[in-house]
């Protein structure tokens, strides 16, 4: 088999390892990026609903979970949102921030990949796609990639082969495989920012009310997000249960303030002086889908005239809406979660270069890694910011 010789081989065309790769190949670096599937950026794609939510002007190292949370740290203050912003305008993008510093694109996922296949172009880096890698291995300080193409060899490799989710955009454990080989450990894994699925009575009592959404704030133990909740023929999804899906575990209570933009308790007396002829479900139609307000009346709180409620009842129902429990099965796991928790041992990595402290030239960058963000731009901007430490060290 003929062997092509680099100075770096990245394994993974997804964010991390585009961006990690032009940004190596812009110090003169001799680069080449492979990758397993026929195309490159699938998930860059699918994002956001096709808009790409790029990045989050509110990133911090709290947006992050790890085993060592302050990990992260030295990658995002050295490349930040600022800094791909700048990188968006440069190559013309318009883009517009939706909520809570989430930036989308205008028009469409496919300029950001464009952008960072243009970034590569002009640093001279090559992409195999369709190329599968069937052993790595390292002899006399080289690495050699042999792959159905042909033998790859690089002083450098960077593991960019992301996590487990989404296993039909082409998401395998080949990048944990690999961490084993050379001496890592691998924290357990799991799915996150993934619906949560009910079963028996809970189902039971939510299924026919698939597709109402509303707001809530969710919380699990000390945990809370606030956003909308989407019910589904399976449980729960919509922003809130995705990001408490990433702290959630199984057999833990959850619990829904279905009026997180008032004190219950203050609103419902207002409500009794108000329109005290108005039945219960009547007044929480104006503030929850009706059909929601009507499930609650019908089978948990009993639905009468408000004026018949004595001022100890009304608290009680308002300690109700405030902490609604919900239990919840499981999730949906891989196959629709948008991150895999869990993956490399930080405390086998450099933080400053993403580079392994028992393999000279080896280094694990993006979702491999165990650091997982919130919904809204955070794993993004993990990408461009471990891409970027691992690209100007390489």
């Amino acid at each position: 088999m003929v062997t092509t010789t680099d100075d770096v081989l990245v394994l993974g065309a997804g964010a991390a390892g585009l961006f990690c790769a032009f940004t190596a190949g812009q110090r003169g670096k001799r680069v080449r990026v492979i990758e397993h599937a026929n195309k490159v950026g699938k998930k860059i794609l699918m994002s956001g609903g096709g808009r790409c939510n790029f990045t989050n002007t509110g990133t911090t190292a709290a947006n992050y979970l790890s085993a060592n949370p302050h990990f992260c740290k030295s990658a995002l203050a050295r490349y930040t949102p600022w800094d791909f912003i700048a990188l968006v305008d440069k190559h013309g993008i318009k883009y517009h921030e939706k909520e809570l510093g989430q930036l989308f694109c205008d028009e469409s996922s496919k300029l950001i990949l464009r952008m960072l296949l243009d970034e590569c172009h002009d640093a001279d880096v090559a992409i195999e796609t369709d190329c599968t890698i069937n052993a790595v291995q390292q002899r006399n300080g080289v690495y050699e990639v042999i792959t159905t193409r042909g033998v790859y060899s690089a002083a450098s490799i960077v593991v960019a082969t992301g996590g487990l989710s989404i296993p039909s955009m082409g998401a395998t454990g080949f990048g944990y495989q690999l961490a084993r080989q050379f001496g890592h450990d691998v924290l357990p894994t799991r799915a996150g920012l993934v619906p949560l699925t009910l079963s028996g009575k809970p189902l039971e009592d939510y299924a026919d009310l698939s597709g109402v959404a509303l707001p809530v704030e969710v919380s699990a133990e000390d945990t809370s997000f606030r956003g909308a909740l989407l019910l589904t023929h399976r449980g729960l999804s919509g922003p809130a249960i995705l990001q408490i899906s990433s702290y959630w575990q199984p057999g833990q209570p959850l619990s829904l303030n279905l009026l997180p933009n008032d004190d219950a308790e203050t609103w419902l007396l207002a409500q009794q002086a108000e329109r005290p002829a108005s039945e219960l479900k009547t007044v929480l139609s104006d503030v929850l889908p009706k059909r929601f307000a009507q499930r609650l009346c019908e089978r948990w709180i009993a639905n009468k005239p408000l004026r018949q409620y004595r001022a100890a009842e009304l608290k009680t129902i308002a300690a109700q809406l405030s902490e609604w429990p919900i239990t919840a099965s499981g999730t949906e796991g891989y196959r629709t979660a948008e991150v895999t928790l869990g993956g490399v041992d930080t405390n086998g990595l450099s933080s400053s270069t993403m580079m392994s402290k028992h393999q000279p030239g080896l280094y694990f960058i993006g979702e491999v890694v165990d650091v997982t963000g919130w919904l809204g731009g955070y794993n993004f901007q993990w990408a461009w910011a471990s891409g970027h430490a691992a690209g100007h060290s390489v």
